[in-house]
């Protein structure tokens, strides 16, 4: 069994847009180019295997860096939720296309509703899927989105509540691409429908 990683990242987004994200809204394209792409963050190395005839995963280290591409990527988005702005963060060098796309409709979103966020966000995500062989290697994420330290406000201050059918914790999965300057996440899609 894959060891899940708790991974917390300081979480500032708006309720509008993860409910959005929730119901799977989003549009297609982006302007990031795999050109673009910047090496992601490495990440740090895995616990030693026990003692037992285990053997080892020979796909390890690619894994570590297609979490630590969906870490920066959160990281840098969680920047852009606290101030539901994009300027100044380093979301285009891990998030491309739709995933790029659906990230923007976001800020755009909450920038409308004047909203922002605070608290924690909680991820465990793990590597579902792995394929190297071809020419563009890719990459299925699936991860626990935990939401039960995350607060939004709006900008005055004024606290705003999830809605009631809003799961605190719910399935995601991502998709990423291996471009020439590192893993890029290419796809996110939350299912509310399935809690974790």
């Amino acid at each position: 069994m894959t060891t899940v990683r708790r991974m917390r990242t300081a979480a500032l987004c708006g309720a509008l847009p993860l409910a959005l994200l929730v119901a799977g809204c989003g549009g297609s394209g982006g302007d990031a180019k795999p050109s673009e792409a910047a090496p992601a963050a490495s990440q740090p190395a895995p616990a030693p295997a026990s003692s037992s005839a285990t053997p080892k995963d020979p796909d390890a280290a690619q894994k570590r860096a297609v979490l630590a591409a969906y870490a920066s990527m959160w990281a840098e988005q969680m920047k852009a939720y606290k101030v539901a702005d994009a300027t100044g963060t380093d979301l285009k060098r891990y998030a491309a296309l739709t995933a790029l796309s659906k990230l923007r409709l976001d800020l755009a979103q909450m920038k409308k509703s004047g909203t922002r966020g605070t608290g924690t966000l909680g991820h465990e995500p793990t590597v579902t899927e792995l394929k190297t062989d071809g020419k563009l290697p890719t990459a299925t994420l699936q991860d626990c989105i935990d939401l039960s330290q995350w607060k939004a406000v709006r900008t005055s201050g004024e606290p705003v509540p999830l809605p009631s059918n809003q799961p605190r914790r719910y399935l995601a999965t991502a998709k990423a691409e291996q471009w020439p300057g590192g893993w890029m996440i290419t796809d996110y899609t939350p299912n509310g429908a399935r809690t974790c």
